[in-house]
Formats: C-alpha cells, structure tokens, sequence
C-alpha cells in the first residue's frame, strides 16, 4: 500500500462501492449475445422510453452544448415549484437524487454522527453516511415495511438523518399518512428527515409529505426523473425543502451539476402528462401480471407499490447468473442481505411475459 493511500480516512477502508446493475452491453460483451436479444428488468427502468416531447427538448438543447448550462437551473426549478406549489427557493437540483443524498452530507453530517435507515432499504443512504465518517443505525423492517415508531425510538442525541423511502427499494413497501404523522410528532428538532419518494408518481393515493415542507420542518424530499420519466441516462434529480435548507445545499454542490440537456428534458417530460399515465398504465398492468405469476408459481413475493417485484427464488445469484445466460437481466440481492431473493421491474407485457417463461425454465432446471 501507498504512503498517499494510508492518509486516507479510515473509515473508507471497508467501504463497498455501489454496484448498479448489469447493463445490456457489458452482457452482450460477457456472453457473446446480440444486445436486442438481451432485455434488462434490473434497475427499475421505464420500459416505454422518454416522453417524445422530452426527446424532442432534448434534440433542441443539443444545438447549444458549447454553452454551460443554467448552474441555478433557473426554468427547471421553476417548473417543479409551480407543478407543487412552491417557491424556486424551495426545490434544489442534483446529479440524480442521489446527488441530494451526498449533498445533504456535506452540509449536515460531521464524523461521529449516526443516520437511522430501514434495514433493507436503499443500500446508497449507509454508503453516503460511511463516505462522511457517520454510522448507519439499521432498523428492522417486519414484513419489509418502515417500523417508523421503532425508528423513532432509535433517534440519539447524535442523530442527525433519517431516512424514509416511501415507496421503498427493493422491497417495493410503503408507509401511509398516519404512520408518517404519528412518527413526525416523535421527531427532535435537530434531526433531519429525507423522505426519498423516487417511486412516488406510481401511487394512486400518495401520502401528503409536502405539508412538512410547507410547515417550515426540517424534512427534504427526494423525487427523481429517472423512473416514471424514463430519464435515468440523464442523472436528473431534485428535492423539494424549507428555503433555508435549501441555501445551505446549494453551497455545496458543483457550479454544474446538472446539465442542460438533461434541464431541457425534464422541464419537457414534467408537462408531459400523457406520457406520464401511459406509464403509470403499463406499470399496473405488469404488477398484476408479475405477481399473479409469482403466485401461480407458488413463490413468496412482496406485493408492491412501485414498479418493480421483490420475489424470492432460493438462490438468488444462481438464477441472477442462468438468466443472465439466458439474456434476462434482473437484481439479485445479496447485497440487500437477502441471499434468497431477486428483483425484477416491470418491463413491457411482451417482457414481462419472456421473464416469467425465463425464470419457470431456470427454476424448473433447479
């Protein structure tokens, strides 16, 4: 080891990097498959695309790359606070949501602190805690579901984060309105709560977070653009907070941290409506085709509210690998401390339906 790499912080040394899933092209390397043969339910994806009208904002911006973005995202942030109600002063961009997540870290997280996360919740709230020193309280989850009062009693004068994923990844679970207000009245003014909703347009009756923000509490919300958008290439995200948090965020991010292609693609798949229920359509459509499977075949699966299944199969990297070889990519979940279990999103019905055929050969081979 280096003399420079011993000068590193300490508590990066048992650090694991975040690993996304397989993208078709590595497979198609790896395998020596045709891409078109390879269909990819790993990483909560839309399966119909961007918003053409997106596509199109995007075919504009294009034209004026050798200029640097908007750093303010001046029209971006304005179209998100007009769609909630909100001041531009209320609504931060980032590199994707997860760019909040890091963000939220430098400006509020000191070595020593603790953040509080559901046991098997997304995996990126422990990594970005460990990358600023801070210690990540992991709260069971009975049934998969947030034990919001059990988070709440696990709240130390050290505390400083906590997060909700609502609905949660991976197990697709969420908490209702009466849970998350019974927990808010539990929660000390020093501690911030980061409500991450990235698979909050998939819910028909999502619960009302926004009214903290309006209410001045300490609370960001975290939405993104890659999901129900299509727009995951582009590294879009934004959380929605009180002002004051938000001036403090917007000190500690890049001078351009979201790009203008990217600006000009999610303003245009915002308005988009259409596009938006045509997804939400599809995705309704394969959930109950996907667990009605699950079901048939006799495999526990955690029913979900988002767009993507939970299903245990036995071993979850030996069927992640034979799908694999058979041009299915899905998650496996080892690294979620679920060994037995894979994910699998939602794709298109002709998609959903090769799954199913895919995993009954694998799981009948087993």
């Amino acid at each position: 080891m280096s003399s420079i790499v011993k000068q590193a912080h300490p508590w990066l040394e048992n650090l694991v990097a975040y690993d996304p899933g397989k993208p078709i092209e590595e497979t198609a390397r790896e395998l020596g498959l045709d891409p078109k043969d390879i269909i990819k339910v790993a990483s909560n994806e839309n399966p119909l695309g961007p918003s053409p009208k997106a596509i199109e904002a995007m075919k504009e911006a294009a034209h004026g790359v050798n200029i640097y973005p908007d750093g303010g995202g001046y029209k971006l942030r304005t179209a998100i606070a007009e769609k909630f109600d909100l001041e531009r002063q209320n609504v931060i961009l980032g590199n994707g949501s997860n760019e909040i997540i890091e963000l939220i870290g430098h400006g509020f997280l000191d070595p020593g602190d603790n953040v509080i996360a559901a046991e098997h919740a997304f995996v990126v709230y422990k990594l970005m805690a460990t990358l600023f020193g801070a210690d990540t309280i992991e709260i069971p989850d009975p049934g998969f579901v947030h034990d919001l009062d059990a988070m709440a009693d696990a709240i130390t004068p050290k505390t400083k984060k906590i997060f909700i994923a609502n609905p949660n990844n991976p197990t697709g679970t969420m908490v209702g309105q009466d849970e998350i207000d019974r927990f808010m009245d539990k929660v000390p003014d020093h501690v911030m709560v980061i409500f991450d909703e990235a698979y909050y347009e998939f819910l028909h009756e999502p619960p009302n977070t926004l009214k903290y923000v309006r209410e001045g509490r300490n609370v960001v919300i975290m939405r993104t653009f890659s999901k129900i958008q299509g727009l995951a290439g582009l590294r879009i995200g934004y959380g929605l907070t009180t002002p004051d948090i938000a001036e403090v965020l917007q000190k500690c991010r890049q001078p351009f941290n979201t790009n203008a292609i990217a600006q000009a693609g999610a303003i245009a798949g915002l308005e988009d409506d259409e596009h938006q229920q045509r997804t939400r359509d599809l995705n309704d459509e394969g959930l109950k085709f996907l667990q009605g499977s699950f079901e048939e075949m006799g495999l526990e699966y955690v029913p979900s509210f988002a767009n993507f299944v939970l299903v245990k199969v036995g071993d979850g990297d030996a069927v992640f690998s034979e799908m694999l070889k058979r041009g299915v990519i899905i998650r496996a979940m080892r690294g979620y401390k679920l060994p037995d279990w894979v994910r699998i999103s939602v794709g298109t019905m002709e998609q959903n339906e090769r799954v199913i055929s895919t995993l009954k050969e694998v799981l009948g081979e087993r």
